[in-house]
């Protein structure tokens, strides 16, 4: 006979378990093709007391499609990187890089100013600089004598 202890420990660790499945498949994208990517592109975010830089791996983004739009603290990315022709007698025998539209969608740790974002692309980089909107910088307050 079960233990009805050790009957709710299992249904408690099972349910741990749905939980993070949901969460791993919550943060992956289905990349054309039907192949799983994880947060494509890779991007990397840092930030100072001035404001947030993003950097993104485009290798092969045509700029002409892509679009970089700001709201609030939200940043968003979407573009394409075209499949290459390689004709009808290639026989491909691995493809890992993904091809088709991408869109990712980043919160900032807080709300920039949005007509000052600016935006390089060098050897297959994207760097975005955007500058911290003055309401969202820290305030210092002076206390009075009494």
């Amino acid at each position: 006979m079960l233990n009805p202890f050790d009957f709710r420990s299992s249904v408690r660790e099972m349910e741990r378990l749905r939980q993070e499945m949901n969460r791993l498949f919550d943060q992956v994208d289905r990349a054309p093709g039907g192949s799983l990517i994880s947060g494509y592109p890779a991007m990397n975010i840092w930030s100072d007391g001035e404001g947030v830089t993003v950097t993104a791996e485009l290798p092969g983004v045509n700029l002409d499609e892509l679009d970089i739009a700001v709201q609030g603290n939200s940043l968003t990315l979407k573009g394409n990187r075209s499949h290459p022709d390689l004709g009808e007698e290639v026989i491909v025998h691995r493809q890992e890089r993904s091809y088709g539209h991408f869109r990712r969608v980043l919160q900032l740790p807080f709300e920039v100013e949005a007509g000052a974002v600016e935006a390089a692309y060098e050897n297959g980089v994207l760097r975005i600089m955007l500058p911290r909107a003055e309401s969202a910088k820290p305030k210092k307050i002076t206390v009075k004598q009494a």
